[in-house]
């Protein structure tokens, strides 16, 4: 018997050293609230769980019928007690409501799409975020850094208390971006933006990681996340800059080829258009953008819900859509979530 108690217990030791305790050990205020609503909840859960467990095992040795000491007697009439209703269903009703109140708060406070503001850490009103566009890949992670010019293959890093905009897509399969210390996971998806607000507190190396299986590289699809003081960060960017690379449209089809356990890159930004034709399936040349394709569509069915009166109309929004193709891609791109994914909400907004 000591043998298999022996056996079990080595077998959960084994077991549970596996599991990491970077949820716990947050780095910024984001992943801080999210660790903190985690403890509240167990917290509130235990309070039913615990009594409802020890309940169970002090009824059945009481109570059971070999227990001649019990003082207890049997009363075949009883049928209902105030108290005992009380305790049963009070007690867990306020828990849950307890839950339900600290779920919608935090759910709405703790939403990726929401920019962060004055209650984030570090983070003042108005602060410029710092805009990190992710392409997933197979299988390996591609940052981009539109305001400094320079992009990084599965290395990644930010300066302390400024706020950062992950705007994230993918290239062909579905794939989970998560650092445990930084914020929540999130999905990319291929011609779809998705996005995290986040913000690093604390200087330091962590990890990051596909947390969903997404092929046969899944296993080797990690990041290093750094956070940095400003004047380390400015010399991070220099050295990327300094590289000797250059990620120009060539080099991105290199990179698109299939690799496992790809090494830290790093390169100078050629192409400041990148990742717009990324998101819109247009990085080769002679292909529409996605974008440019919905805009004419939805010009064809402004043509024909008007119809013949209100020609001036179609012609004003297809000139819009040709003078501002940027605005249009945003806003194009926040409409194609809305269709493929069945959720109501604009990517460049917001889920304010």
């Amino acid at each position: 018997m000591t043998l298999i108690r022996l056996s079990i217990i080595s077998a959960l030791i084994a077991f549970l050293s596996g599991c990491g305790s970077e949820v716990l050990s947050p780095g910024g205020d984001v992943a801080a609230k999210t660790r903190d609503v985690l403890g509240i909840t167990t917290a509130l859960i235990l309070v039913i769980v615990l009594p409802v467990m020890v309940a169970t095992v002090i009824f059945a040795i009481r109570y059971r019928s070999g227990n001649k000491d019990s003082e207890a007697e049997y009363d075949p009439h009883f049928h209902h007690s105030v108290q005992l209703e009380l305790l049963i269903w009070a007690a867990p009703l306020v828990i849950i409501i307890w839950l339900g109140a600290l779920t919608w708060v935090s759910t709405h406070k703790l939403d990726p799409y929401r920019p962060l503001d004055s209650e984030t850490q570090g983070v003042t009103d108005g602060e410029e975020p710092l805009v990190v566009q992710v392409v997933s890949m197979d299988w390996k992670w591609l940052f981009i850094y539109p305001e400094y010019g320079i992009a990084t293959v599965n290395e990644l890093a930010a300066p302390l208390d400024r706020p950062i905009r992950f705007d994230l897509t993918a290239t062909q399969v579905m794939t989970a971006f998560y650092v445990p210390t930084l914020a929540g996971m999130i999905y990319t998806m291929p011609s779809m933006q998705t996005q995290l607000h986040a913000v690093i507190n604390e200087a330091g190396e962590y990890k990051g990681m596909a947390s969903h299986y997404n092929g046969a590289g899944f296993s080797g699809m990690n990041f290093k996340f750094y956070g940095y003081e400003q004047a380390e960060f400015d010399d991070w960017v220099e050295k990327s800059r300094d590289s000797g690379e250059v990620l120009d449209r060539d080099e991105y089809r290199e990179l698109l080829e299939p690799s496992e356990h790809v090494p830290p890159a790093f390169y100078r930004l050629a192409d400041t258009e990148l990742y717009h034709d990324i998101l819109n399936r247009c990085v080769e040349p002679g292909q529409m953008c996605m974008d440019e394709m919905m805009a004419r569509d939805r010009a064809a069915r402004g043509e024909e819900s008007h119809g013949g009166g209100h020609g001036d109309g179609m012609a004003e929004d297809t000139a819009e859509a040709d003078a501002d193709p940027a605005g249009t891609a945003m806003a194009q791109n926040g409409q194609q979530e809305m269709d493929h994914s069945g959720m109501a909400r604009d990517v460049d907004a917001g889920a304010n």
